[in-house]
C-alpha cells in the first residue's frame, strides 16, 4: 500500500497515459498523487496514479502542477493533515505486462477496426490513426476511448474502474460500436437530406430528416401499430373481422410507415374500426308509447300509424316469447333443406316497410318518429339519382380513392348496429355501365341474406339483420319488381282539406311562427282563413307548399310588425291573405271547361299525388285520322285509339250518325302539354269525350271519372283510387265514376270525403255515359 495525496477531479476523469495541468498545490515533497473523479461530493473507488512532472507558479500567487497519468490505483483509508491536505492509502494496479492471451488479441484487433472505421466517417487526417498504431499495450489501447468527447461522465468512470484488461477492451469496444452506429445513422440522414435538398426547399429538408430519424429509430411505426392494435382490441369485432384487421396490421408493421401502401392500409383499418361492431341501441318495444309519439308528430295517416304500431307489437311478442321470424313462402323449400339462421340473425321479422306517396306527405318525418318511438338511432340515405352499384356495395380496394358503400357509412354515423336506416327516394335509383344499385339492394333488403352482407371495400361479412330499413318513394312503378317483392308497401295517399287545416294549425303554424321570429300571442288566424289558403292557394297531396304559403304570410306580417306598420297582436284577415299571397291560384274550373261538348274530366295519379285532367276532343274536315297532343305516353295513345274505335263501332247504340266519321280528322288534347302524362286509367274519359263531342251532349260539370275500357266496352279496374278521389274532392267535384271492381277500395277513402261525394260504380261504358253526359241532347255533331 502506498500513501498518496488525493486530488479530486470534479466531473472529470484522467486515464493512464494522459497529461493534465491542474491548479493545485501538491507541495515540493510529493512526487506522485492520486487523481480521483468526483461528482456531487461522491468519489469514485478507483483513480489514476499520476506523476508530477513540473510545478509552475501562476500570476496572483497560485500554483499549478503538470501531471502524467501512470496507472490505476484503488483508494483505501484516508488521512487529513493539519494543513488540510488529504492523503489516502492506495493499492496500485498497473496493467499486467507480457504477451496477451488470444481473446485479448481478438478484442484488440476488433477495437482497432471499429475505431478506424469511425475515424474514416469523421474524416480523420491520419494523425489519430498513427497515434493508435503506436500503442501496443491492450490496456492503454482501451483507455484511448476516454479521449472521446461523446462519452458521458458515468461511462468514463466505468471505463476507469474496469481493472481487467479484457473486460476493459470489451467495454470500450461496445462504446465505440455505439458511436459507430450513431455516426452511420447520421451519415445516412445527411445523405438523404442532401439528396432531397438539391431539389426542394428547406421545409422538405427538415421533413426528410425527421422521416429518416423515425425510420432508423422505428419509434413512430411502433407507436402507430400499437395504437391500431389497441383500437382493434376495443372495437368488439367478430372473430373473422378481427383476424382480417390483425392481418392488415401485420402488413403495415412489415412495410413501415414510409411505404406508399401504408396510407391505404391505415385508411382501411380506420374504416374497420369505425364500424360499431359491438354497439346496439337499447330498443323500446312499447306499442302504446309508439302510438303516442306518432300522434304527437303527425296528424291523420291512421292506417299508416296502425301498421307501424302492429309491427312494433309483433316484434315485442316475438322477442318476449323467443320466436324467430317465419320464413317467406318462396324460401320454404330452401329452408327445409338447410338450417335456417338463428332468430337473432333475422331482420326484424322480415318486414321492410316501404312508404309510397306524393311529396310532402310526411314519409321522411314519420321515419324519424319510428326511430324515436323505438329508441333507435336514425340515419337517412338518399338514393335519388344513384347509378353506381359501388354506392351500395362499396369500391374494391384496388381502385384509387376507394371507399365503403353508403351502408357502412350509415352504420358509422349511427354508432350502432341496429339503427333505423331510411332509404329515401328508392324509386329513383338508376342504372348504367357502372352497375345496377337496385340489384345490390336486393341483398340488403332480403332478411334471408343481409345477416352476411359483404361490402367490397371492407371485404368482411357485415350483419345488417338488426337494422330496421324503411324505404320511401313517390310511385311504386319506379321500383324494380324483384326489389318491390321484398317490401311491404304502406301508401301515403295524401291529406283531405280538413286534415290539412288541422296540420296547418297544429304543426305548420307554430313552426313558421318560430322561424319568422314571432310569438304565439302576436299573430292569430282563423281556421276558415286557413281553409281558404288550403283550397285557393294549394292543390297538392302533401303540405309542403301549404307551409311555404303560411311562411310567406307570416314573413310579410313579421315585416309589418318590425317596421312599425302594425302593432301586435295582429289578426290576419282575408285582405291580408290576398295582399301577401297574391290572387287566387286555383279555381273550380270544371263547370267552365265542360260547358261545351267534347270535354270530359278525368282523374290520374302522378308522382305528386292525385290530379284532375281535362280531356278535350274535337273533329274537323280532312283525311280520316287521329291527332294526339299534350305529351301523352304510349299507354294513353293506345287508350285514345281504343276510345275512337269503340265509339265508331257502337255509333248506333250511341245514336251517332255514321257519316260523322267520314272525311273527318279527330284531335284529342290533354292540357298542360309541358307535363308528360301516361297511365292506364284514361280510357273511359276519352270515350266520354268522343261521345260528348259526337252526340252534342256536354259532360256534367260535377262528374269526374277514371278507369280503362276494352274494345267491347268493359270498364277495367285501376289503382290509386284514394289519391284520385282526394284530388276530385279538392277540385270541388261531387260525383266520381269508378270501375265496379274498385268498390272495395272505398274503405281507404276518408269518411268525411265519402260523406261529401257520390260514387258511381260501372261495369260497362254505357253506365259511365249514363252518369256522365247531360240527359238531353243539345244537338248532334253529325
Amino acid at each position: 500500500m502506498t500513501r498518496l495525496l488525493l486530488v479530486p477531479l470534479d466531473d472529470a476523469v484522467v486515464f493512464p497515459g494522459m497529461s493534465v495541468t491542474l491548479a493545485v498545490n501538491t507541495g515540493t515533497d510529493e512526487e506522485r498523487v492520486l487523481l480521483v473523479p468526483r461528482h456531487d461530493k461522491e468519489f469514485a473507488a478507483i483513480g489514476t496514479v499520476a506523476e508530477i512532472s513540473d510545478r509552475v507558479r501562476l500570476p496572483g500567487g497560485a500554483h499549478a502542477s503538470v501531471l502524467n497519468g501512470l496507472h490505476r490505483g484503488v483508494a483505501g483509508a484516508a488521512h487529513t493533515l493539519p494543513d488540510g491536505r488529504l492523503f489516502v492509502e492506495v493499492e496500485e494496479r498497473p496493467d499486467p505486462s507480457g504477451v496477451p492471451d488470444g481473446r485479448t488479441r481478438e478484442l484488440e484487433r476488433e477495437y482497432r477496426a471499429v475505431v478506424e472505421e469511425l475515424l474514416e466517417l469523421r474524416g480523420d487526417d491520419g494523425r489519430i490513426q498513427a497515434f493508435l498504431r503506436s500503442i501496443t499495450e491492450p490496456g492503454a489501447l482501451a483507455d484511448t476511448s476516454g479521449y472521446s468527447p461523446d462519452l458521458s461522465y458515468e461511462q468514463r468512470v466505468e471505463l476507469l474502474q474496469t481493472l481487467d484488461v479484457a473486460e476493459r477492451l470489451q467495454f470500450a469496444l461496445s462504446l465505440q460500436r455505439e458511436r459507430l452506429a450513431e455516426m452511420q445513422v447520421r451519415k445516412r440522414i445527411r445523405d438523404d437530406v442532401e439528396s432531397g435538398a438539391e431539389k426542394q426547399q428547406r421545409e422538405y429538408f427538415l421533413r426528410k430528416q425527421m422521416e429518416s430519424i423515425r425510420k432508423e429509430l422505428g419509434e413512430d411505426d411502433a407507436s402507430v401499430v400499437e395504437e391500431y392494435r389497441t383500437k382493434i382490441e376495443e372495437a368488439g369485432m367478430p372473430e373473422a373481422v378481427k383476424e382480417q384487421a390483425e392481418k392488415e396490421l401485420g402488413r403495415l408493421e412489415r412495410i413501415g410507415e414510409q411505404s406508399a401502401e401504408s396510407s391505404i392500409i391505415r385508411t382501411y383499418l380506420d374504416w374497420l374500426i369505425s364500424v360499431p361492431w359491438g354497439e346496439r341501441s337499447e330498443e323500446r318495444l312499447d306499442p302504446q308509447y309508439a302510438r303516442e309519439v306518432l300522434d304527437a308528430d303527425h296528424a291523420g295517416l291512421e292506417d299508416v300509424k296502425d301498421r307501424i304500431v302492429e309491427y312494433i307489437a309483433v316484434k315485442k311478442l316475438r322477442e318476449e316469447r323467443g320466436l324467430g321470424a317465419q320464413p317467406n313462402a318462396e324460401d320454404a323449400s330452401d329452408e327445409a333443406a338447410e338450417p335456417s339462421p338463428s332468430p337473432a340473425r333475422r331482420n326484424d321479422g322480415g318486414a321492410i316497410l316501404t312508404l309510397i306517396g306524393p311529396p310532402g306527405t310526411g314519409k321522411t318525418s314519420i321515419g324519424e318518429s319510428i326511430a324515436r318511438a323505438t329508441g333507435r338511432k336514425f340515419v337517412r340515405m338518399s338514393l335519388g339519382g344513384v347509378r353506381d352499384e359501388a354506392e351500395i356495395r362499396g369500391h374494391r380496394r384496388t381502385y384509387i380513392g376507394a371507399l365503403p358503400g353508403r351502408l357502412v357509412r350509415a352504420l358509422r354515423d349511427a354508432g350502432t348496429m341496429n339503427p333505423v336506416i331510411m332509404l329515401d327516394e328508392v324509386d329513383k335509383v338508376g342504372a348504367d355501365w357502372r352497375g345496377d344499385p337496385s340489384s345490390a339492394l336486393l341483398e340488403v333488403l332480403d332478411p334471408a341474406q343481409n345477416h352476411s352482407f359483404r361490402d367490397h371495400y371492407l371485404d368482411v361479412e357485415l350483419d345488417l339483420s338488426g337494422v330496421l330499413f324503411i324505404a320511401t318513394g313517390n310511385v311504386a312503378d319506379g321500383i324494380p319488381g324483384p326489389l318491390l317483392d321484398r317490401m311491404e308497401v304502406i301508401r301515403f295517399d295524401g291529406y283531405t282539406t280538413s286534415e290539412k287545416v288541422a296540420i296547418a294549425r297544429g304543426y305548420l303554424w307554430p313552426r313558421q311562427l318560430q322561424r319568422n321570429g314571432l310569438l304565439t300571442d302576436e299573430v292569430e288566424m282563423s281556421d276558415d282563413l286557413l281553409r281558404t289558403v288550403v283550397t285557393e292557394y294549394t292543390r297538392e297531396a302533401g303540405v309542403r307548399n301549404l307551409e311555404r304559403e303560411i311562411g310567406t304570410l307570416l314573413r310579410k306580417t313579421a315585416t309589418q310588425i318590425a317596421s312599425g306598420e302594425r302593432e301586435a297582436p295582429v289578426s290576419i284577415e282575408l285582405d291580408n291573405v290576398r295582399s301577401a299571397l297574391g290572387r287566387q291560384k286555383f279555381f273550380q274550373e270544371s263547370a267552365i271547361r265542360t260547358a261545351v261538348p267534347g270535354v270530359a274530366t278525368g282523374l290520374a295519379v302522378t308522382g305528386a299525388g292525385g290530379e284532375v285532367l281535362f280531356v278535350e276532343a274535337t273533329a274537323m274536315q280532312g283525311s280520316p285520322g287521329l291527332t294526339l297532343t299534350g305529351q301523352l305516353g304510349d299507354v294513353m295513345k293506345e287508350s285514345a285509339q281504343i276510345a275512337l274505335s269503340y265509339v265508331r263501332g257502337h255509333d248506333e247504340d250511341l245514336h251517332i250518325d255514321h257519316s260523322a266519321f267520314e272525311d273527318r280528322v279527330f284531335h284529342v288534347h290533354v292540357p298542360a302539354g309541358a307535363i308528360p302524362k301516361d297511365g292506364p286509367s284514361a280510357g273511359v274519359t276519352m270515350v266520354t269525350a268522343f261521345a260528348s263531342l259526337l252526340t252534342g251532349r256536354p259532360v256534367r260539370h260535377t262528374v269526374a271519372m277514371t278507369g280503362e275500357v276494352t274494345l267491347q266496352g268493359r270498364v277495367l279496374p285501376i289503382g290509386g283510387v284514394k289519391q284520385k278521389v282526394l284530388a276530385a274532392h279538392a277540385a270541388g267535384l261531387t260525383d266520381v265514376v269508378l270501375p265496379e271492381r274498385n268498390r272495395g277500395d272505398m274503405d281507404d277513402v276518408p269518411e268525411e270525403v265519402r260523406q261529401a261525394m257520390k260514387f258511381h260504380f260501372a261495369m260497362t261504358i254505357d253506365e259511365v255515359l249514363a252518369v256522365a253526359l247531360e240527359p238531353s241532347a243539345v244537338g248532334s255533331a253529325a
